[in-house]
C-alpha cells in the first residue's frame, strides 16, 4: 500500500501566476495607436525608403549604417507619436529622456509582488540615460531634444514625423563620430565606434552586441513591410567588416548560464519552508538533464513592470522563473539554475520539463514593450538553451505560456494567455536562426500558419478595456470558424468555456486561434478557405493564394488505430500505474474534455516518454523521477498542445510536394 504523498505545494504557488492584467495607464502608453504623421512639407506621403537616402547625404552618414541602426533599434516601425517604454520614438528610437526615471531597485525577499499593477508614468527598469559608463564609452542614448537641435526643427515633430525622425538620428550617428575625431566615411567600416554607442547601453558587452547586430545587417542586408505599411530594403554589403578591438566586459556571477556576448546577471529565487505544515517555496530542487531532460522552452510575458517582477520572484510564497528579459535593452538576469525546476507553467509535469523565460511587457500594448532589443536578447539566449540541452528549435518545444497544455480537465479555464496574439513569432524565429517557412506544396496534408504580421490585422477586442476595439496592429494569430465563410460562427472551445458560452474576439480569449509556426493537419479546402483539425472538429480559416496565412508543411501525424472510433487527449504523459514505487502515490490520469475521433489527424513533433516527478515536499536533495515504459506523442491539438498515447494511434506522413517560392517569408534579413 503506498503512503500519501508528501505535503503539496497549493497550485496558486505553481505557476499559476497572476491574471493577465490588460489595464492600460492610458495617459502614459498608448502602443497600438498609430497617430497619423502631420507637419506642413507633406512628409506623410513621403517614403521612408527615401528619408534614409536623403538623411545619409545631408549628415555624409554612409545609407547603410543609418538604416541598419533604425532596423536594431526599431525594424524601421514609426509608430508616431507613440513611446517605446524607453522613451524612444520613430525609426530611429530617439529617446525624450525626459521620461526616464532612475530604476527601482529589488525589494527585499518578503516584499510583495503588486504584479498586475499598470505602469506608470515613464515606469520600467530603463534610466540608460543614469547608469554610469561600465565600459569606457557613452551611455547617454540617442536623445531627442539634442537631435532636434542638430537639425534645427521642433521636438514635438521628431516624435510625430518619422522624416524628422531619421534626419535626427543621421545627425546624432555624425556628431557622435566628429565627438571621436573620426572623418564623415563613406565607408560603413569606420562608423564602428559611433554605432557602438547610439543606444546608450549600460555595458561594453551590450553595446558590442548591438554593433554587431547592425553590422551584421549591413553585411546581410534587409527586406521590410513596416507597420505603418512602408517597403523598405537595405542591400547586402558582405564585404563590410570593421576592425574591432577585443575588449571584456564586468566579470558575470558563477551562476549565471548565459551566451557570451549577453549582459546577464543573478537576483536568486527562494527555496525555503514558509510555514510548519511542509509549505515551501519557490522552486524545487531537480539535477536535470540528469534525472529529467530539459524538453521545452516556454516565453512568458510579465504583466508587469520588472520592478515588481523582482519582488515576485524573490518571495517564497510566490511564482519563479528562470530568466527576466527587460524591454528597455534586453538586460537579462537569472534567477534558478536550469537544472532546477521553476514554478512558472500551471503544470508540474511541463515545468519538470522546461525553461521559463519571463519578458517585460503588457500583451495588449506590443508596441511600447515588445521591443527589438528584448527579442534579440531572448533569441540568443533561447539559441544558447537550446543548444545547451538539445531543444529542437520548432513551435512544439519553444512556445508560449499560451500553448502550455493544462495537466488537468478541471484546470483549463485557468490557464494563461501570454504572450498574446501580438508577439511576433515569426520574426522571433527568425533571430533564433530557425525561420518558419513552407517545406511543401500548396496541396499538401499539413500547413504551417504563418501570416505577413506586419499586414495582418486581425480584429482583436479588449486592450484598453473589455469589449472596447483594440486598435490595429499586427498579430501572428488566426482565428478559426464552423464554416468557410466570414460569417459563420467562431470554433468554440468547450474546456475553456465549460458553461457553452461562445467564444469572442477579445484578446485574452484562445477559443478559436492559431499562431504561427503551429502545424495542422488539413480537414479540407474550399476556395480560399482551409480547415484544420482543432480539438476534434474541423475548423476553418481563409487562406487566400495571395496573401496566405498558412503555408504547406511536410512532416508526422497522428491518427487513432484502427477500430478505435475515438481516443482520449490528456495534458500531460503520465507513467503507467505499475511504474510507481510504493512510496509514491499514484497520480490520476484526467483525460482532457475533447473528442479525438477515428479519421481525424494531429501534427506530431516529438514521441515523449511518460514520467512524474514527486516534489511537493521540502528536501535537501532532489527526489528521484518516476519514469514509465508508456510512450506519448506530443501534438498540435489546439491553441494549446497536448498528448496521446502511442498505443492508441499509428504515425502517418504527410507527402512533401515541393515548396514553392509564394509563400516564402518577406519578413526577415537574409541569412537570419
Amino acid at each position: 500500500m503506498r503512503r500519501p504523498a508528501a505535503p503539496r505545494v497549493p497550485n496558486a504557488l505553481r505557476g499559476y501566476r497572476r491574471t493577465a492584467c490588460v489595464i492600460a495607464s492610458a495617459a502614459v502608453l498608448t502602443p497600438l495607436l498609430l497617430i497619423q504623421v502631420s507637419g506642413d512639407d507633406g512628409a506623410q506621403d513621403r517614403r521612408l525608403q527615401e528619408a534614409f537616402e536623403d538623411a545619409a547625404r545631408e549628415y555624409r552618414v554612409p545609407r547603410s549604417v543609418v538604416m541598419a541602426v533604425s532596423y536594431v533599434q526599431s525594424r524601421w516601425d514609426s509608430h508616431p507619436g507613440a513611446p517605446s517604454v524607453a522613451g524612444g520614438y520613430g525609426p530611429m528610437h530617439l529617446v525624450d529622456t525626459a521620461r526616464l526615471r532612475p530604476p527601482a531597485a529589488a525589494a527585499g525577499p518578503r516584499a510583495r509582488a503588486g504584479a498586475g499593477s499598470p505602469p506608470p508614468a515613464g515606469a520600467g527598469d530603463t534610466s540608460a540615460a543614469d547608469a554610469a559608463d561600465s565600459g569606457g564609452h557613452a551611455v547617454q542614448p540617442a536623445d531627442l531634444e539634442r537631435a532636434a537641435r542638430l537639425i534645427e526643427v521642433p521636438a514635438g515633430r521628431l516624435r510625430t514625423d518619422p522624416v524628422a525622425n531619421v534626419r535626427g538620428g543621421a545627425a546624432i550617428l555624425a556628431a557622435t563620430q566628429r565627438q571621436l575625431g573620426k572623418p564623415l566615411s563613406d565607408n560603413p567600416a569606420d562608423w564602428w565606434e559611433t554605432v557602438k554607442r547610439y543606444p546608450g547601453t549600460r555595458d561594453l558587452t551590450s553595446a558590442v552586441t548591438y554593433a554587431n547586430d547592425v553590422f551584421n545587417v549591413i553585411r546581410k542586408g534587409a527586406h521590410r513591410t513596416t507597420a505603418e505599411g512602408q517597403d523598405v530594403r537595405l542591400s547586402a554589403s558582405p564585404g563590410v567588416r570593421p576592425h574591432v578591438a577585443r575588449s571584456q566586459g564586468p566579470k558575470r556571477p558563477k551562476e549565471v548560464e548565459c551566451p557570451a556576448e549577453l549582459s546577464c546577471d543573478w537576483l536568486s529565487a527562494p527555496y525555503e519552508e514558509i510555514d510548519d505544515e511542509g509549505g515551501y517555496g519557490n522552486h524545487d530542487l531537480a539535477d536535470r538533464p540528469r534525472d529529467q531532460k530539459i524538453d521545452y522552452i516556454v516565453i512568458h510575458d510579465t504583466e508587469a513592470i520588472l520592478p515588481n517582477m523582482f519582488k515576485t520572484v524573490q518571495d517564497p510564497t510566490e511564482a519563479s522563473w528562470h530568466y527576466s528579459i527587460r524591454s528597455s535593452d534586453g538586460h537579462i538576469t537569472q534567477h534558478i539554475r536550469t537544472k532546477d525546476e521553476a514554478w512558472h507553467s500551471g503544470s508540474q509535469f511541463l515545468n519538470a520539463r522546461s525553461i521559463g523565460i519571463e519578458h517585460e511587457g503588457f500583451l495588449t500594448q506590443p508596441g511600447t514593450w515588445f521591443t527589438e532589443q528584448m527579442y534579440r536578447s531572448s533569441a540568443r539566449l533561447v539559441r544558447y538553451l537550446a543548444d545547451k540541452y538539445d531543444i529542437p528549435l520548432d513551435r512544439q518545444h519553444v512556445f508560449g505560456h499560451d500553448n502550455v497544455p493544462a495537466p488537468t480537465a478541471d484546470s483549463i479555464p485557468d490557464m494563461h494567455d501570454d504572450p498574446g496574439p501580438f508577439w511576433d513569432w515569426r520574426h522571433y524565429f527568425d533571430l533564433l536562426g530557425a525561420p518558419l517557412r513552407a517545406t511543401a506544396g500548396p496541396d499538401s496534408a499539413m500547413v504551417t500558419i504563418l501570416p505577413d504580421y506586419a499586414t495582418h490585422e486581425p480584429r482583436f477586442t479588449g486592450c484598453p478595456k473589455s469589449g472596447v476595439p483594440c486598435p490595429p496592429h499586427g498579430s501572428s494569430a488566426v482565428r478559426l470558424r464552423t464554416a468557410p465563410n466570414d460569417g459563420a460562427p467562431l470554433i468554440q472551445d468547450p474546456g475553456r468555456r465549460p458553461d457553452g458560452d461562445d467564444s469572442t474576439e477579445d484578446v485574452n480569449d484562445l477559443g478559436s486561434r492559431v499562431s504561427a509556426g503551429q502545424t495542422f493537419a488539413v480537414a479540407g479546402r474550399s476556395g480560399e478557405w482551409t480547415a484544420i483539425w482543432y480539438q476534434g472538429n474541423k475548423a476553418w480559416f481563409k487562406n487566400p493564394a495571395k496573401h496566405p496565412t498558412a503555408v504547406g508543411a511536410a512532416g508526422r501525424m497522428v491518427t487513432p488505430k484502427n477500430g478505435l472510433d475515438e481516443i482520449p487527449v490528456y495534458g500531460r504523459a503520465l507513467p503507467e500505474e505499475d511504474a510507481y514505487p510504493e512510496d509514491v502515490e499514484e497520480q490520476p490520469e484526467s483525460p482532457l474534455p475533447y473528442r479525438l475521433a477515428a479519421g481525424q489527424r494531429y501534427v506530431t513533433q516529438a514521441r515523449v516518454e511518460s514520467s512524474y516527478v514527486p516534489r511537493g515536499s521540502f528536501v535537501a536533495s532532489p527526489n528521484p523521477v518516476v519514469k514509465g515504459h508508456q510512450g506519448y506523442y506530443e501534438i498540435q491539438f489546439g491553441h494549446r498542445l497536448a498528448y496521446v498515447r502511442a498505443s492508441d494511434v499509428d504515425v502517418v506522413g504527410g507527402a512533401p510536394a515541393a515548396a514553392g517560392p509564394p509563400n516564402a517569408p518577406k519578413d526577415r534579413p537574409a541569412g537570419r
